[in-house]
């Protein structure tokens, strides 16, 4: 990802600061303490799903946990007890790995109306999306601190979907989870510094949508998914 107008952007800097911009000789600091990389430090996978399981009680999101094997039954019971009858989907590479493929051949089979998000009708995905009753999609960085879902949107996997239905599914693979965002980042800085293709738009959704703008009285169901589940699957 090319950075537009640095050099332009750090001479001004340097000129309001009242010196000449340094180009050698500048080297980032040792600190002392950095509490954002202690967190939850050693933990492993299995200590992660815990914390992961109870913050989701914090932020009233359904959890679930299953194995590959496992994974249609458990999507077919949270989309039946969420009543969808329209589900709006991402055009991932790991639904064929999860089998979501089939998956969603059977609910079209029980007379469900599913849309695989498609790049080129455009518009069309986020009308169906208006609609849906289901959003589904892949959980890429999974923190397990915030519970927090990060989506690597890209052209077949809108932010439409995680946003505009009634109710959203994650289905996080248990490797994608990590202690919190500062290991989330560093991810996304380290496959930029190698040169591979990074998202140019990355969705942090913690839960359901909610609001306590008003006289702090938490309201959930605001502006977005009013019900969450998120459905961890074993994938080692």
């Amino acid at each position: 990802m090319a950075i537009q107008n640095r050099e332009s952007f750090l001479n001004n800097l340097a000129e309001n600061l009242g010196r000449s911009r340094r180009k050698e000789g500048v080297e980032r600091p040792e600190w002392s303490v950095s509490p954002q990389w202690e967190v939850y430090q050693g933990y492993s996978e299995d200590q992660l799903v815990d914390v992961l399981e109870k913050q989701c009680k914090v932020i009233h999101t359904d959890f679930r946990k299953t194995d590959a094997a496992g994974l249609q039954d458990v999507l077919k019971e949270t989309v039946d007890r969420y009543q969808g009858k329209s589900i709006i989907a991402a055009d991932d590479s790991r639904n064929q790995e999860y089998s979501l493929d089939s998956f969603y051949q059977r609910m079209e089979a029980d007379g469900v109306e599913v849309h695989i998000w498609d790049a080129g009708k455009g518009k069309e995905n986020q009308v169906f999306a208006e609609r849906a009753d289901v959003g589904i999609t892949f959980s890429d960085a999974t923190l397990a601190e915030s519970g927090t879902v990060t989506l690597f949107n890209s052209k077949g996997n809108g932010r439409s979907i995680s946003l505009l239905p009634k109710t959203y599914i994650a289905v996080i693979p248990k490797s994608t989870i990590v202690p919190r965002i500062t290991q989330a980042t560093k991810h996304i800085h380290e496959a930029n510094q190698q040169g591979h293709e990074v998202s140019s738009c990355v969705s942090f959704i913690t839960g359901p949508s909610n609001s306590a703008d008003i006289e702090m009285n938490l309201i959930v169901g605001v502006h977005g998914p009013i019900k969450v589940t998120y459905i961890v699957v074993e994938d080692k």
